[in-house]
């Protein structure tokens, strides 16, 4: 199944924003190099929204205890964090970014 999450413009470069998808899940989703990632929107570590962190090298900084996640793979990067947060694939067509699930 194919969900169109936003618009290629939704997501200025470099920066992060939260979209919600009809089953309930929260996803934060991100603009790096000219490619777009999604993960959880939700901290493993606690109750954040990872679409409210910092993007600092790859990677997005939790605003509530500063542990960071690859944007790219989910792994947590530092500490309190511990577990890794889901990625989801996209794709982009036209000026779409769909969510393929």
């Amino acid at each position: 199944m194919t969900i169109r999450l936003c618009a290629t413009d939704d997501i200025p470069e470099g920066e992060v924003r939260q979209f919600a998808v009809d089953d309930g899940r929260t996803l934060a989703v991100y603009r790096l190099d000219g490619d777009y990632f999604a993960t959880d929107d939700l901290c493993t570590h606690g109750d954040a929204s990872l679409s409210e962190g910092e993007i600092e090298d790859g990677k997005i900084l939790c605003p509530y205890h500063m542990g960071s996640f690859d944007i790219r793979t989910g792994e947590a990067c530092a500490a309190p964090c511990s577990i890794a947060i889901r990625t989801y694939k996209l794709a982009v067509d036209g000026d779409d970014v769909l969510l393929l699930d």
